[in-house]
């Protein structure tokens, strides 16, 4: 296992993360991990298909922040708007990636609009105990492949978890900050695919007003979302789903909830086009969600080793 290390102040191999990664090797099947010391790291990071097997292992929450603050209505150098797909301050494009004790940040503000700041379309992602923070569109996952995040702080307003990807959330904080009419999820998963994101003894909380928050609406038709045994505060909307304005994605999407708790749990006043899962398909969807083909299983990836040898 290779190690780099990175030190804005000059005492690691590189001063800055993008020359770290672009160090590691190419098309590797031996991990190469990244040790960020701490600091903010002021760069648009982009990890290759090409670097596989990459860990990101900062210090802290606080101590290790990436961030930048592009913003998808944001002119670039050839006039034009660069878009939300160009807008993340850190691209995941890689598969077999893998973060622990850092932030990704984009610090666009909360009236620029859409500003991601976390984008990862590669396959077996996993993020441990890394906060990720933004406004409109702060998380990305794009593509069809599988992420897990535990013990993760996600923050947001509109759709600040959204895309295409398999995803499962277990115990995580996802944070509504102040906002009307938010959305948590805005899952386009498709009508193949078997599973969207699963949220799993999850905390939403926010400062958002009361009844102002949903837990998701459907990008694309065939949207899936399941919380479970998760807990809401007060600003989760009693239908809890919104079908984006068009009727016939109620009859697409897959949005569930079971176990769920607190103030904002009140599944009487649901969505009637929701479904509340049994115990049993409850536990078959957190045992099967990231499966795949392969039989991946995150929590016996490298990523458990690696903190653990630290």
């Amino acid at each position: 296992m290779a190690k780099i290390v990175v030190d804005w102040r000059g005492g690691g191999d590189f001063k800055t993360v993008q020359e770290a990664v672009m160090a590691a090797p190419e098309h590797s099947d031996e991990r190469t991990v990244i040790e960020i010391r701490k600091g903010i790291y002021e760069e648009k990071i982009i990890v290759p298909v090409s670097r596989n097997a990459i860990s990101f292992i900062g210090e802290s929450w606080e101590g290790t922040v990436l961030v930048s603050s592009d913003y998808a209505n944001m002119i670039g150098a050839d006039g034009a708007k660069i878009g939300n797909d160009n807008s993340a301050s850190t691209f995941v494009y890689a598969d077999d990636f893998h973060a622990e004790r850092l932030t990704f940040s984009n610090q666009a503000g909360l009236y620029k609009g859409q500003a991601v700041a976390l984008a990862v379309s590669g396959d077996r992602a996993v993020f441990r105990d890394v906060c990720i923070r933004g406004n409109q569109d702060t998380l990305y996952t794009p593509g069809q492949g599988r992420q897990y995040y535990e013990n993760c702080f996600i923050e947001g307003t509109v759709d600040f978890i959204f895309g295409s990807a398999t995803a499962v959330f277990e115990q995580c904080e996802l944070h509504s900050i102040r906002r009307h009419n938010g959305y948590i999820t805005a899952a386009s998963t498709t009508k193949e695919q078997l599973y969207g994101y699963v949220f799993l003894n999850c905390r939403l909380t926010g400062a958002a007003p009361e009844h102002t928050v949903c837990l998701g609406r459907p990008w694309k038709p065939y949207a899936k979302v399941a919380f479970i045994d998760s807990w809401m505060e007060r600003h989760i909307r009693p239908e809890g789903w919104d079908n984006w304005r068009d009727p016939e994605r109620e009859n697409t999407a897959s949005f569930a909830e079971y176990g769920s708790k607190g103030p904002g749990a009140r599944l009487v006043g649901r969505a009637p086009w929701a479904k509340r899962l049994g115990k049993e398909e409850a536990e078959g969807i957190k045992s099967a969600a990231l499966q795949g083909s392969d039989g991946w299983d995150p929590v016996m990836s490298l990523g458990r080793h690696l903190i653990t040898e630290r």
